[in-house]
């Protein structure tokens, strides 16, 4: 295990963990400074989906040149190219932004939203943006401390740095976390944040702590973030989300110890534990 890995056994130990230091002696209130990012398989790397891609700067370019063409042009609220990027990012272009929450909850969802994979551990990635902006280029930085903000806007972005080469001219290796449009309820409901990393295959390992959450403990978490309305039907608003979150919710629990599976013989369904589990 590394130094900047932690893993729980139990809710408590990663309820604790997950909201740990986040008083705020200056607004005298409890603050996180961190971003999290969840996913149902821990061995997942922390890696963009233009990353994945095997994509570069050129390729950057072109998909955002091939989105903007085939877009609506009313579609962001600020003509720039993060409003843009922001855009592609949060309707699955792969980009080099990052999906992000202000909330555990909401990354614990993302890391428990799969039961397909409940038999292999799963994860949530906390960064603390604070002391990642503490490292940006001066000119990043002062902008962020003049606007008194811990975070940028995506206007804010664009005023200091209007375009993705303006981004990478800075010369070092950064991250920089930014907050989108509200382009829809999804986006809002989900307490988005995107990561900006500059150049584009920025491994940002060295900025997060892993958090690993064990395969046995993913159905406890589960239950207890649907009982807290943290499901598929508030995080994706609309008919879709409500088919997922309905769908999952009553998927038969095989193989799970301590409780009675669902799924009886014959493909039946037992009622009576179906009916307990009523939403």
């Amino acid at each position: 295990m590394s130094a900047n890995e932690q893993r729980v056994e139990n809710w408590a130990e990663l309820h604790a963990l997950l909201f740990d230091d986040m008083w705020n002696e200056e607004l005298e209130l409890f603050r996180s400074r961190f971003a999290y990012r969840g996913n149902s398989d821990a061995a997942v790397p922390l890696t963009s989906g233009l990353v994945r891609l095997r994509g570069d700067v050129e390729l950057e370019r072109q998909l955002m040149r091939a989105f903007r063409k085939y877009a609506r042009q009313d579609a962001v609220p600020h003509d720039t190219d993060w409003d843009w990027l922001a855009l592609g990012q949060h309707h699955g272009l792969p980009t080099r932004l990052l999906d992000w929450t202000y909330s555990p909850y909401v990354a614990l969802h993302f890391a428990t939203q799969n039961t397909e994979k409940y038999d292999r551990d799963g994860i949530v990635w906390m960064v603390d943006y604070v002391k990642a902006h503490e490292q940006l280029p001066p000119r990043l930085r002062d902008t962020l401390a003049e606007e008194g903000a811990n975070v940028f806007t995506t206007e804010l972005l664009a005023e200091v740095s209007p375009g993705m080469p303006d981004l990478d001219d800075e010369g070092d290796h950064f991250v920089l976390f930014v907050e989108p449009p509200s382009f829809d309820s999804r986006i809002v409901n989900q307490y988005a944040l995107f990561s900006v990393t500059s150049p584009v295959d920025l491994h940002l390992e060295e900025w997060a702590i892993r958090v690993v959450i064990p395969a046995e403990l993913k159905w406890e978490i589960r239950d207890k973030l649907d009982q807290a309305n943290v499901t598929e039907r508030v995080l994706f608003p609309g008919l879709d989300g409500i088919s997922r979150w309905l769908s999952r919710y009553y998927a038969p629990r095989t193989g799970l110890t301590g409780q009675r599976d669902l799924a009886q013989p014959g493909g039946a369904v037992d009622v009576e534990s179906a009916e307990a589990r009523e939403p």
